[in-house]
């Protein structure tokens, strides 16, 4: 692909140093649709990043956008704060109906504002109120938003530091496998719950990812989660799930949690919960949590009602028919780990791991510089895709739901040229 080279001196001029991944992608981006985005000049890219995970069904969703479309021709309301609106109850009854009931998942409904972190914070503050304690338990490689009390849970470094402050009331533990099988699960953490004298304050509350998305793709077993389940109820701590990326079906089914078989007491959720990309998030519980008094935690624009009538769309479209989205991923997942076994082959010496679940995998390899510049290559070569990890070390794959299997195919071989040609 031969790029010429756009205008971005608005950007490098008037946009602040905090852009990050437009530095990676030295393009202007003019059209999507699909697993499809084209520039401003007309070039390609196939896209195996899908908005951080909130594009689950692709750029520009057919289907969605005409509900869109015609919600916003006969002047629907935009704005709603927590007013009831014809949207919002549309999509409480679809999200009730399609996806609580048929798992038996007795959550009350909480919109807390239109990001991930504000779920986040919502659902931190929920356990703290409840349980009467500070302190939050959350796990190596964490990440789980930018905001203070989400940072006070998240293990990057370099994004802790941009606090400018003293985070507290967070305690980090081992994620599974941080010992590489060598110490017994929860064997520290427990020590630390019973041992009168280690120094940990009584958690209120555990949060936890299924899959780390930004920390590696680092995958979490259906058997470490429901010990962490189990742990949580004997030591009378709240279970919180961090759905945000994992969840809207990216592991198989809607949510992470549920191969494991546990109910989490708090889950957040947001990124493709629109299906649009719109911003919306979550933050569901079991009724006996639900001791918020009214307004004592609101948002200007927790109401976002066009992302109410895309999310109702996408559930009726994708989550009607029971599993037919979850096997479809499943499938694609294993042309994915198929791909990944043939590149790990090819690569023997360069590899350290591939892994993932459904259509979230990550390629790590031992020069930790590597995963970067593989990335560069593949946009030299038409494909979005990002690094994620504590050193950026990890080639994240994150294709739509909705790729096609050519798709997927013409994506994972231009992703074998880009390791061959950084080798």
């Amino acid at each position: 692909m031969t790029i010429t080279q756009p205008d971005l001196s608005v950007f490098e001029t008037v946009e602040s140093e905090v852009r990050s991944y437009c530095r990676g992608w030295p393009t202007v981006f003019d059209r999507a649709v699909g697993s499809r985005m084209y520039d401003e000049d007309g070039h390609e890219y196939l896209d195996f990043f899908a908005g951080a995970g909130s594009l689950n069904y692709g750029h520009n969703n057919p289907v969605l956008k005409r509900a869109l479309i015609d919600y916003l021709e006969r002047d629907g309301v935009t704005h709603g704060l927590d007013m009831s609106t014809t949207a919002k109850r549309t999509f409480l009854e679809a999200f009730q109906n399609l996806l609580l009931r048929p798992r038996d998942l007795p959550y009350k409904v909480m919109f807390p504002g239109p990001t991930g972190t504000n779920a986040v914070e919502a659902a931190l503050k929920l356990a703290r109120k409840v349980k009467g304690r500070e302190s939050i338990v959350s796990f190596t490689n964490a990440f789980h938003g930018m905001s203070l009390g989400s940072l006070a849970v998240t293990g990057n470094a370099f994004k802790r530091a941009g606090a400018g402050i003293p985070l507290v009331h967070g305690t980090p533990m081992p994620f599974d496998n941080y010992f590489d099988g060598t110490v017994e699960d929860f064997l520290w953490f427990e020590r630390l719950l019973e041992d009168q004298g280690s120094g940990l304050n009584k958690p209120a509350a555990v949060i936890v990812e299924t899959v780390q998305g930004e920390g590696g793709i680092n995958v979490a077993r259906a058997e470490w989660l429901r010990a962490l389940s189990e742990l949580c109820e004997r030591q009378d701590m709240l279970l919180i799930v961090d759905d945000i990326q994992m969840g809207c079906g990216r592991t198989g089914a809607f949510f992470s949690f549920e191969e494991a078989g546990i109910t989490p007491d708090i889950v957040t959720v947001s990124k493709s919960i629109s299906g649009y990309g719109l911003p919306m998030s979550l933050c569901l519980f079991k009724p006996e949590l639900d001791v918020w008094e009214p307004g004592e935690h609101n948002g200007t624009f927790r109401g976002n009602n066009p992302a109410f009538v895309t999310a109702t769309a996408a559930l009726e479209a994708y989550w009607a028919d029971g599993s037919a989205m979850e096997k479809q991923t499943r499938k694609r997942g294993e042309q994915v780990e198929q791909a990944l076994i043939s590149i790990t082959e090819e690569n023997l010496a360069d590899v350290k791991e591939y892994r993932g679940r459904g259509l979230v995998w990550g390629m790590e390899f031992h020069d930790k510089d590597r995963a970067g510049k593989i990335a560069k290559r593949a946009f030299e070569l038409g494909l979005l895709i990002e690094t994620s990890g504590p050193e950026s070390e990890v080639v994240k794959l994150l294709p739509a739901l909705t790729i096609t299997p050519e798709e997927l195919d013409e994506g994972l071989s231009t992703l074998a040229r880009a390791v061959r040609e950084t080798a």
